[in-house]
């Protein structure tokens, strides 16, 4: 066998060993709104007290819940006197489901989807809604909009 015919097994071999692989490969987090609503409960479920798990959920967020968040996050750092970071502003208690996730489904119209979360035959569905930005799914945190910082006229004496 000449050196051109080696080169090209090599790279038929190649070729086929990284196309098995990509078949192999776990599916995106994000790939699909019940995958990444899955994945957002699990991560939120880790964050109590721990900055990497708390900044993992954030990053699930859609734009508008991280603009808000990162918001709050200046806000609550002026007021403390050290850098709050955003993902520090999610409480795990406000989106902890009440039971285990054991259905999750999907109804998606375009680039919004939303998934009903289901646990057993004696608890209430949870819906929670989803949006691709960019090709990948994010969880819709809806938060009330921030009020405008008020200014005192006199200066605050």
């Amino acid at each position: 066998m000449g050196f051109g015919a080696l080169k090209r097994l090599f790279a038929v071999a190649l070729l086929a060993s990284s196309l098995s692989q990509a078949g192999c490969e776990p599916e995106a987090k994000d790939a699909t709104p019940e995958r990444v609503v899955q994945e957002f409960i699990e991560r939120m479920q880790r964050v109590h007290g721990d900055p990497h798990a708390a900044r993992s959920a954030y990053e699930l967020l859609w734009v508008e819940a991280r603009r808000n968040l990162a918001e709050r996050a200046k806000r609550a750092s002026a007021v403390a006197g050290r850098e709050i970071a955003p993902e520090e502003m999610l409480a795990p208690s406000h989106f902890s489901l009440a039971y285990p996730a054991k259905a999750l489904s999907a109804h998606t119209d375009g680039d919004w989807s939303e998934v009903t979360v289901s646990g057993d035959a004696n608890t209430q569905p949870h819906v929670i809604k989803c949006v691709r930005e960019d090709g990948h799914w994010r969880v819709v945190l809806e938060l009330p909009l921030l009020p405008p910082i008020q200014r005192r006229v006199d200066g605050g004496t």
